[in-house]
């Protein structure tokens, strides 16, 4: 298992340290669920690299920024997430298979931004330089950092999959949640079937990730409540720092609705879908 395991992870520095880190044996009982417990954390704290220091910078920056500085707040972050992405493949602490997620997420996004903002979906309430219409360039690294997780997750997690379904239905109800989020403002809002057809498809599917040695289970739609309700927090962060406002945000910050959840999971899925496009979708080996 671990011969097999190092040829996918070589290209990344974390490999060692993974390695490393699953084959140490801390015993049984008590100090065994701690050291799982805690190598939990850190694969998910290092899965989550690119989207906690964009949002760091989102606080930091709204807290201590100059107003009276040369360079836009909104311009700096561009620049800085150009800088942390370019830092990230040049010390191999990416691949580049992830790093083509996070193009494909940043082409995604900004498309949807550039149509929402207009619909007065949301508003960036900053200036900028480096902007398409009214939307910052950085933004599309916020819709990349979820791409950027998800990729990096699957790979430091072994994913594996029982009961998946078919790849064309998938690719065929992300477009749907895609299209319905622009639709939904002309046509009747779907997204009540879309959760449906999301249970339906995915039903029976389980998600199998290895922490330590083993691989352990879930079904693959508590999976994406999670990330979803993670990512809402997220949001409230940086809705706090002003990197974006809602309607009702514009005359003093308030946490965003749990409304929001439905959204995110149905963001969920499509990031899932296109990740899939570059890692592997695997059967759970029984050897494990």
């Amino acid at each position: 298992m671990k011969k097999a395991d190092t040829g996918k992870t070589a290209h990344s520095r974390f490999a060692a340290v993974r390695q490393s880190l699953e084959s140490f044996d801390p015993g049984t009982g008590w100090r065994l669920w701690l050291y799982e417990f805690l190598l939990f954390g850190f694969k998910q704290a290092w899965a989550c690299l690119f989207g906690a220091l964009l949002l760091a910078l989102l606080l930091v920056t709204h807290l201590f920024y100059p107003d009276d500085a040369a360079l836009h707040r909104y311009d700096f972050l561009t620049l800085a997430a150009l800088a942390i992405q370019a830092g990230m493949l040049l010390f191999r602490l990416e691949t580049w298979d992830e790093a083509k997620v996070i193009l494909i997420f940043h082409v995604v996004g900004t498309i949807m931004e550039l149509f929402k903002t207009a619909a007065g979906s949301w508003v960036y309430p900053e200036a900028s330089v480096l902007h398409i219409g009214a939307v910052p360039l950085f933004s599309g690294f916020m819709y990349a950092s979820v791409g950027s997780y998800i990729a990096r997750v699957w790979r430091i997690f072994d994913f594996r999959y029982t009961a998946y379904p078919e790849r064309w239905a998938t690719y065929a109800l992300a477009a749907a949640i895609y299209v319905n989020f622009f639709a939904h403002h002309w046509l009747p809002d779907i997204r009540i079937l879309l959760f449906i057809a999301t249970f339906w498809l995915f039903r029976r599917t389980k998600i199998h990730f290895r922490n330590w040695r083993e691989h352990r289970w879930m079904p693959l739609l508590i999976g994406f409540g999670l990330v979803a309700l993670f990512i809402w927090f997220a949001e409230n962060i940086a809705t706090f720092a002003n990197a974006w406002n809602y309607p009702a945000q514009e005359d003093g910050w308030q946490m965003v609705g749990f409304a929001k959840l439905g959204s995110w999971y149905l963001l969920m899925l499509i990031s899932f879908v296109l990740v899939s496009l570059v890692q592997p979708i695997k059967g759970l080996d029984r050897r494990h």
